[in-house]
């Protein structure tokens, strides 16, 4: 893949990144890090969908901070936050709100549910019904909610993000194809290395205690973060913006296209990506180069998104499945003839070094 080169309206370098964006930037970052240990990547794909709009899928295991992280940055940028225990008897108005009837007017009124909020973390989404997880499909890409007769805007920003245990398939109801391409990212957390793990042992041990009336109870990782926001949403605005002035060269978004194409073309998929697979890879990647200080996206910032952006999107056809292929084995082949050695790179190692 060549590096971004080629005419453009304003050429590379022109347009600089601010000061006050990058230490925006430093100190989300260095705030979620004093209360979950590791994860940068993780974080990073947080600021990602922050920064373009776009909705966030985590996948994990239990216990590996998934809801943490969230509360976390909610709680570092002034962001309202709400959050969902997706269950099997979850129904749509407790996440979009309903009409009550008032009975001392006779009257309906609305009731607004949770998801008008800024950031909404729909916690194990897929143990809800796909009545339920249909609900969110309006207001995921539409950005607003109809309720009865009457349609209501979301809150400005608005951001979802769904975690999943990609392990416990008891009660639980698969993402319908629909819902999973309105996921910009969909990211696959691992395990700590040794060293973070000690240190979220050491961190946790020292956490004490907290005296409630005449007893006490025992502090948890969520009651690490004191005082208020270091951010405003001024400041993440402005990095928003900022997004949009990172350079993407034509040579560029002809490799995203190549790339898309080839998922619908490779004979061991039966599904490929849509297109908005190659939006949502120039868009992170912009929003990437941002976070590491570039005004201008590199092929780096492709490989390392691709997963996250293409996988989800994809399906192994029948035959594939039985030759014991997997999704990556796949990617690794369509991302190779741009650059073998750095789409194994960006892709084996993501979600911890990439």
């Amino acid at each position: 893949m060549a590096s971004p080169q080629g005419a453009a309206d304003t050429p590379p370098g022109s347009a600089t990144i601010s000061p006050e964006t990058m230490e925006f930037i430093r100190a989300v970052r260095e705030r979620v890090g004093t209360v979950v240990v590791g994860q940068d990547v993780v974080v990073e794909r947080l600021l990602i969908a922050l920064f373009t709009g776009g909705h966030l899928l985590l996948q994990g295991v239990p216990g590996l901070a998934k809801t943490l992280l969230v509360s976390t940055l909610s709680r570092t940028i002034d962001l309202h936050f709400a959050r969902i225990q997706f269950t099997v008897d979850l129904l749509p108005s407790d996440i979009l709100g309903s009409e009550i009837l008032d009975q001392r007017t006779s009257e309906f009124r609305i009731h607004k549910g949770p998801v008008f909020t800024n950031l909404l973390l729909a916690d194990e989404i897929n143990r809800a019904a796909p009545k339920v997880q249909s609900a969110l499909l309006e207001a995921m890409q539409e950005r607003r909610v109809t309720i009865g007769n009457e349609t209501f805007k979301l809150p400005a920003p608005f951001l979802v993000i769904a975690t999943q245990n990609p392990i416990e398939q008891s009660g639980t109801f698969e993402l319908p194809e629909a819902q999973l391409d309105r996921f910009m990212l969909c990211h696959r957390l691992v395990y700590p290395t040794a060293e973070e793990e000690k240190e979220v042992l050491r961190r946790n041990a020292a956490l004490g205690v907290r005296r409630e009336d005449r007893g006490a109870v025992a502090k948890t990782e969520f009651d690490v973060l004191e005082g208020g926001p270091v951010a405003t949403t001024e400041q993440l605005v402005r990095a928003m913006e900022a997004v949009h002035e990172v350079y993407v060269s034509d040579a560029f978004t002809d490799h995203v296209v190549e790339v898309v194409k080839r998922t619908r073309t490779h004979p061991a998929l039966e599904l490929g990506a849509s297109p908005r697979a190659g939006i949502a890879l120039v868009k992170g990647s912009r929003a990437r180069a941002l976070i590491h200080g570039r005004n201008y996206v590199i092929p780096e910032d492709l490989f390392a998104l691709a997963e996250d952006v293409i996988l989800h999107r994809i399906r192994l056809s029948y035959e594939a499945l039985a030759e014991g292929r997997t999704g990556l084995d796949v990617l690794q082949e369509i991302l190779g003839p741009y650059g073998a050695t750095q789409a194994r790179n960006g892709i084996a190692m993501n979600g911890k070094r990439d």
